[in-house]
This record gives structure tokens, sequence and C-alpha cells, in this order.
């Protein structure tokens, strides 16, 4: 299933640099050939299922040249990583998925629990490179909203055995109280601005939740 030419035209015209890849391990290739075109002195990543599957956070991990800002790494304690959140807010280049992509208009769509993913989306790291698989585009922006509350979300807590939601046991939303609740925020970028500012990478297998 190759994406459509409908749907990457209408991203362009949003404003958003739009790369293909045919699978995972290109997509990898292409967000660190991205990463070594941008050169930034600082990176960090929201937390992504679709991007540690392109190997790009191992890699960051890894390597020395670029300042790495880690906001996940085991045997942390929570607040030092909380404030490493804070500190990605102003990180030069910014990586994470995405929870849905509506074909009909072009836009991208999260859902967050405290920010720290969405909130530089929005604004402050000066690039931004953002992975999706092609079970992430439906039609409409009401299908984008259902499928975060349906599917996402979700699954997203079931990986998570510490938190304790309703959907963590009927799979379903219930649109829950719950000190865990992960969708307590929300984003929808109809355009990128400035323009080229983000970088989508489509991957054309099924990825992520």
């Amino acid at each position: 299933m190759a994406f459509p030419e409908k749907l990457i035209k209408k991203l362009i015209n949003n404003g958003f640099e739009v790369l293909v890849a045919p699978n995972v391990q290109e997509a990898g290739i292409i967000v660190r050939s991205k990463i070594e075109e941008i050169n930034p002195d600082s990176v960090s990543f929201g937390d992504s299922i679709s991007l540690y599957a392109t190997g790009t956070i191992d890699w960051m991990r890894s390597q020395n040249r670029y300042c790495f800002i880690d906001t996940f790494e085991k045997n942390v304690r929570f607040k030092e990583l909380i404030e490493r959140r804070r500190q990605a807010l102003v990180c030069h280049t910014f990586m994470t998925g995405v929870n849905a992509i509506s074909a009909s208009d072009g836009a991208l769509h999260w859902l967050d629990m405290i920010g720290n993913r969405i909130a530089p989306i929005a604004f402050g790291p000066r690039k931004i490179i953002i992975v999706a698989g092609r079970n992430k585009v439906v039609e409409t922006p009401e299908d984008a909203y259902s499928r975060i509350r349906e599917i996402a979300a979700p699954r997203n807590v079931a990986r998570h055995e510490v938190m304790k939601t309703p959907c963590s046991i009927t799979g379903k939303c219930s649109d829950c109280s719950s000190p865990d609740r992960i969708c307590n925020e929300r984003l929808i970028l109809h355009k990128c601005h400035p323009k080229g500012r983000i970088t989508l990478i489509l991957i054309d297998e099924v990825l992520g939740l």
C-alpha cells in the first residue's frame, strides 16, 4: 500500500516536508540522514514506539556527536526525567511519532498526558521530525479523534502496567477521571509554521499504536 498522492500533496500544501520510506529500516536511515543534514546542537524526543522501531533512539544513545537529551533513560529518577523534558522544550531538534493523520485535510493529531510530547511540536525546537506508519492515516478529523480514543490510548495505557484506567481493562475509552488518564491534552496541527519546520516521514508499514 503506497500513500495516496492526494494525501502527500495536502501535507506539502500545509507546509510539512514529506518523505516516504518503504519500510522501517529505510525510515531509520532517512531519520539519521536528516539529523546529519540539520546538524543540531541538541536533540530530544517524545515517547514513540514507531520512532524506537526505526533504531533512531538506540543510535542517539550510542553516538557522541550530538547532545542528546534522553527523556526516557532507564534507572534515572522520575524527577530528573521531568527536568529533562523541560529542557527538551527548547532543544534544537525534537523527534516523535503521531497518533493520527486525517487525509481529508492533511492535519496531524495527538492526545497527551502531560504535554511533554506535544508542547515541543507546537513551539520551541527549531526542527521537528515525525515518523508515522500507514495505520496512522484515517479519512477525517473525526476519524482521527476516534482512532486515538478507541485504539491508540487504550493500547498505550496497556503497555504501562503501573497505569490503572478503565480502558486498560476494557480496551475502550470511558472518558474517565482516573489519575492515570493519558488523554488530557489535545494538539491538532492544521498547518506547519514556519513552512518546512516539521519533517514528516511516512512509513509504508503498520507501526506503533
